[in-house]
């Protein structure tokens, strides 16, 4: 088992740029070998956390995307009726065709069984749960609980491995008191400046340091405003990206610049008649 420091350089070795906090709950995920729900606004990087664990711990990546009227059989498994249909055909009249079809060689895994039986223990990201219904979340408990799931015309199938289990949530609904106390927990919040500095210089190639700082002091700035979608860690990524790819090395250089590609953090129409050049300028007099 890993420090929380040990994690955190790990997580920033694979992209991720992790604070102490998380970095002690994904420590604490895997001595205690519990799922792990990270919550917070969309686009704060909490899918992330899942695709650089899976990289530190050079694994499977095994994602589950929720969504309303997500039901067991997308989630856990499903018979392939079309092998099996044709298998009845060919065996028309024998007596035990039923429990030929009923067996591993016509059964489909699905996210959830997959996970359980690995060899090596992947990372399971059930991601967005907040998306699902109360039933799915309900059916989850039994996974999260002992591992293992029930398929009646098979039986109960235990894990071979345990998974490492990220759950993540935008915070739509209110989740299960249940669900909650299967899971650690973390709240994972907008960076600040130094953090979102650091992810800058990692992720984006040419970036260097004075503008990474300069380009995060702007979106905090930007995030204070009163915008209907506040731009996410993605977005700075992307912006970044874009003034290094127009050869801007310093803000205050190229505000006219500046202005225009703002439409890398801006997505809808409501923010970007908000942010004038008028507010674009106010913002860059306040970064260093």
């Amino acid at each position: 088992m890993k420090g929380r420091d040990e994690i955190a350089q790990a997580l920033a070795a694979s992209g991720y740029v992790a604070d102490a906090d998380l970095a002690t709950a994904i420590s604490l995920m895997q001595l205690l070998r519990r799922p792990l729900l990270l919550e917070g606004e969309a686009g704060v990087g909490k899918t992330e956390v899942a695709k650089a664990l899976a990289k530190v711990h050079a694994t499977e990546l095994i994602r589950l995307q929720c969504y309303e009227g997500l039901d067991q059989s997308s989630a856990l498994y499903e018979w392939n009726y079309q092998r099996q249909l044709l298998a009845i055909q060919a065996h028309r009249g024998a007596d035990s065709i039923e429990d030929q079809v009923f067996s591993e060689k016509y059964l489909l895994e699905r996210p959830l069984l997959a996970a359980i039986r690995r060899s090596k223990a992947p990372v399971l990201l059930i991601d967005e749960i907040d998306r699902a219904d109360d039933e799915f979340e309900a059916f989850l408990l039994e996974l999260l609980s002992d591992f293992q799931v029930s398929i009646p015309e098979l039986g109960t199938i235990a894990a071979v491995t345990i998974p490492h289990v990220v759950l993540t949530s935008n915070g739509t609904r209110e989740l299960s008191d249940a669900l909650r106390r299967r899971c650690l927990y973390h709240y994972v919040d907008y960076p600040d400046v130094d953090r979102e500095t650091r992810i800058i210089l990692v992720r984006v190639m040419g970036a260097s340091p004075s503008l990474s700082l300069q380009i995060a002091r702007m979106v905090e700035g930007v995030r204070k405003e009163e915008l209907r979608k506040v731009p996410g860690v993605a977005e700075t990524l992307d912006w970044a990206a874009a003034l290094v790819g127009l050869d801007v090395t310093n803000l205050h250089d190229a505000p006219e610049t500046v202005h225009e590609t703002l439409v890398c953090l801006l997505k809808t129409h409501e923010d970007r008649a908000r942010v004038t050049p008028e507010v674009t300028q106010r913002l860059l007099g306040k970064v260093a």
